[in-house]
């Protein structure tokens, strides 16, 4: 509400004339009434009602509430809960097209394990399908082959839910490796493995002889990684490297694989052959998110290397686990523990496995020149294997300042014929960079 109050007289000397009242059109002359004393009424108000809705700005900013759509494929929108629930216990449809009645019975009030009481689908398996269907759907929106699809119609979301960490480019090659090579859900696994850690194994040898775009040449090189953990010649070896050739894509893969088949690099394999016979202890460095993606694991008791032999003798000498869920049982307790990958080395390793934390690399027997000499490593030693038997072995020694590891023939020329146990790996921490390398000149 508006008011206006006018509380004057005015005295005009002028003349009034009205022509139109209606289109309040006066006009007024000096002239003609000299004398002429108009009032003004009091007090003046006008009344203006501002109506939101007669705003246009306001007006556009409104909208109506729509619903989103439905995510249920349009054969299911009009079942009940009771309808839902007998499609997902008698699988009437294909896995892809009733996945969605699972999330919407959730909605609901349903959990999982009342799902899985109504219908025999587990909680495993529901969470398997929603994954998987959500990957096929990434797949369509990648406009993949129908045929390609197709073949996940059966059975696929075992196979498609093992590739969801895959980028959505890596996922479309990877279902077509997959369908072309008749995989299963453990093909899958190595494949969605081997395609998530090939990039971080660049400047390991033969790395850019695979191709990185191409998930066969990614399974190939898992292959050929695995095969030169083994002695040259063996059966091992050469089963690994048969497997890399046989899923290899690319002629230049295949074409390095044959080489070392073949024994064709000559008097270098021989050379490489004697460093390898040399140099017994793996050195790996740990890969970021490795061992959550590892299959299998080992749990080990870790010493540190400032608190010299006691540790060592004192720490549990049998960790195992039991039960379906696996659950780690040690002989007695202890403060600090390391989960490794299963890694050769430490799977085989039986009662008397350990781990010691080095703070400073330079206290095991190689060259620092091309180390960060401030990095910290883990040397797992095995305790049940105390002698001092190969001069090109490592084994774990106590010094003055901690402990240290030392080459075999180093502690046969001072006498020593017994150590706190045979090194058989040493675990770099993770990093971005992989250019530092160690290679086989570093060790002294």
């Amino acid at each position: 509400m508006l008011s206006f109050t006018a509380n004057t007289t005015l005295n005009l000397s002028s003349s009034f004339n009205t022509t139109d009242h209606s289109n309040k059109i006066f006009s007024f002359s000096s002239s003609s009434y000299p004398h002429l004393l108009i009032s003004l009424p009091r007090t003046i108000s006008v009344s203006a009602i501002l109506n939101p809705s007669s705003n246009p700005r306001q007006q556009q900013l409104y909208q109506p509430f729509r619903p989103p759509p439905s995510p249920l494929p349009p054969q299911y929108r009009s079942l009940d809960t009771s309808g839902r629930l007998e499609v997902l216990a008698n699988r009437l449809g294909l896995w892809f097209e009733y996945a969605p009645l699972i999330p919407s019975l959730i909605q609901e009030g349903f959990t999982p394990p009342s799902i899985e009481e109504a219908t025999g689908i587990s909680g495993v398996e529901q969470n398997r399908i929603l994954v998987a269907a959500q990957v096929r759907d990434s797949l369509v929106q990648s406009k993949t082959d129908p045929q390609i699809l197709a073949e996940f119609d059966l059975g696929g979301a075992e196979l498609l839910y093992e590739i969801r960490l895959l980028s959505a480019q890596q996922r479309a090659a990877a279902a077509r490796y997959i369908a072309e090579s008749k995989f299963d859900a453990k093909g899958s696994q190595d494949l969605a493995r081997a395609m998530k850690d090939f990039p971080r194994r660049r400047g390991d040898k033969g790395w850019e002889s695979f191709d990185y775009v191409l998930p066969g040449d990614c399974l190939s090189f898992m292959f050929y990684r695995q095969s030169r953990e083994h002695r040259n010649p063996s059966e091992q070896r050469t089963a690994a490297l048969e497997q890399a050739l046989k899923v290899a894509e690319s002629d230049k893969a295949k074409k390095m694989i044959l080489e070392e088949l073949e024994g064709r690099d000559g008097a270098k394999e021989g050379k490489e052959s004697q460093v390898m016979e040399a140099v017994r202890v793996p050195v790996v460095r740990m890969k970021t998110g490795e061992v959550a993606e590892a299959s299998k694991v080992v749990v080990l008791p870790v010493c540190r290397a400032e608190e010299r032999e006691r540790e060592v003798l004192e720490a549990p000498w049998e960790c195992r686990s039991e039960g379906e869920f696996g659950v780690v049982l040690a002989e007695k307790e202890w403060k600090r523990w390391v989960v490794l990958p299963g890694w050769e080395p430490v799977v085989g390793l039986g009662k008397g496995g350990v781990v010691v934390s080095f703070v400073d690399a330079r206290a095991l027997p190689w060259k620092t020149n091309r180390w960060y000499k401030e990095e910290a490593i883990l040397v797992v030693a095995d305790r049940s294997r105390k002698e001092v038997a190969a001069d090109d072995g490592f084994y774990l020694v106590a010094v003055d300042d901690g402990l240290k590891v030392q080459r075999g023939s180093a502690l046969k020329e001072v006498n020593v014929n017994e150590s706190l146990g045979t090194v058989v790996l040493v675990i770099r921490p993770p990093r971005e960079e992989t250019e530092d390398q160690l290679s086989d000149e570093d060790w002294e």
